[in-house]
C-alpha cells in the first residue's frame, strides 16, 4: 500500500491511497481538481473511490469533476447525504467496508461538523482524521458542541499509539506555537519544533504524525495534564472545562 500526499488550495491535504495487489486507487478528501488529477492521471490513470470525512468545500471540492472523469464511487457519512456532492454509498458509525484488500472502519467523530467521520485502516494502522484531529491540534467547533468534539478526540485517543495520523491541513507549525505557550514545560515540544522547522524549510509535509506523538505533545489531548491546568489557572476544572478554554484560546491565537 502507498499513500501520496497532495497539497491543495492554501494548506489542505488530499491523500491518494494505492492498494497494489488489486490495483485499486482511492482518494480521501479531494479538495481541488487539478493537483489531484495531475497525480492520478500521470501515476495511476484511474480513480476507483472517493472518501469524504465531511462536507466542507475544501474537502469535497473536486468530487464531481473527479467522478465525471473516472467514474469513481463516492463514500460519505449517512447524515451528510444531502451535503456531500455526488455521494453514492452512505456509511454508518462503526461500519466496516473493504476496498481492494484494505479493510476500513468508519468512526463517527462529530464536533467540527455534525456529520464528520474518520477512516481507520486497522491492519496498516492508518487514520484519516479530516478536520477533527490535527498534528498538534484539533479542528474548530463549527456545527457541534465542545462536548462532542472532546468525546470524539477521546475516541481517537483509544486507538493504538503507533497509528499514523493523516489530517486535513498543514497547521503543525502554528499549532506547535500554541502548545508551547500553554504547555511550556513539555520538553518534547522543543525537540518537535526543530523537526517541524526543518520539514517546513525543505517544503516537506509535517504529516503523517503518530498518535503516540499526539498523546505526548498535542495539548488538546492533554487537557488532564496538571501543568496545562496550572498554566490556565484551572487546577480543579473538568476535562470539558479545560478543553473548552483551550479551544477558545486557540480560536483567537
Amino acid at each position: 500500500m502507498n499513500i501520496d500526499i497532495i497539497s491543495c488550495l492554501n494548506d489542505n491535504y488530499s491523500y491518494i491511497v494505492y492498494e497494489e495487489q488489486t490495483n485499486t486507487v482511492i482518494i480521501v478528501d479531494p479538495s481541488e481538481f487539478t493537483p489531484c488529477d495531475n497525480i492520478i492521471s500521470q501515476k495511476y490513470k484511474k480513480l476507483d473511490y472517493i472518501l469524504n470525512t465531511h462536507h466542507h468545500y475544501d474537502h469535497v471540492g473536486a468530487n464531481i469533476d473527479l467522478k465525471k472523469k473516472y467514474n469513481s464511487k463516492i463514500f460519505g457519512f449517512e447524515s451528510d447525504k444531502e451535503r456531500i456532492p455526488g455521494i453514492d454509498k452512505l456509511l454508518k458509525d462503526n461500519q466496516e467496508f473493504t476496498i481492494g484488500n484494505l479493510n476500513f472502519t468508519t468512526l463517527f467523530i462529530p464536533g467540527h461538523t455534525l456529520g464528520h467521520v474518520a477512516f481507520y485502516i486497522k491492519k496498516e494502522q492508518i487514520l484519516f482524521t479530516g478536520d477533527t484531529l490535527f498534528s498538534l491540534g484539533c479542528g474548530r467547533v463549527f456545527e457541534g458542541t465542545y462536548e462532542q468534539m472532546l468525546n470524539s478526540l477521546k475516541r481517537l485517543k483509544n486507538l493504538p499509539e503507533d497509528t499514523k495520523i493523516y489530517c486535513g491541513h498543514e497547521y503543525t507549525s502554528k499549532n506547535l506555537e500554541f502548545c508551547i505557550k500553554f504547555n511550556p514545560n513539555n520538553n518534547l515540544l522543543k525537540i518537535k519544533k526543530e523537526i517541524v522547522e526543518t520539514k517546513i524549510n525543505n517544503r516537506k509535509p509535517t504529516i503523517p504524525s503518530s498518535l503516540k506523538d499526539e498523546l505526548q505533545m498535542n495539548i488538546f489531548l492533554r487537557y488532564d495534564d496538571p501543568d496545562v491546568k496550572e498554566v490556565l489557572n484551572l487546577k480543579k476544572a473538568s476535562d470539558l472545562e479545560i478543553f473548552t478554554k483551550l479551544r477558545d484560546l486557540k480560536d483567537n491565537f
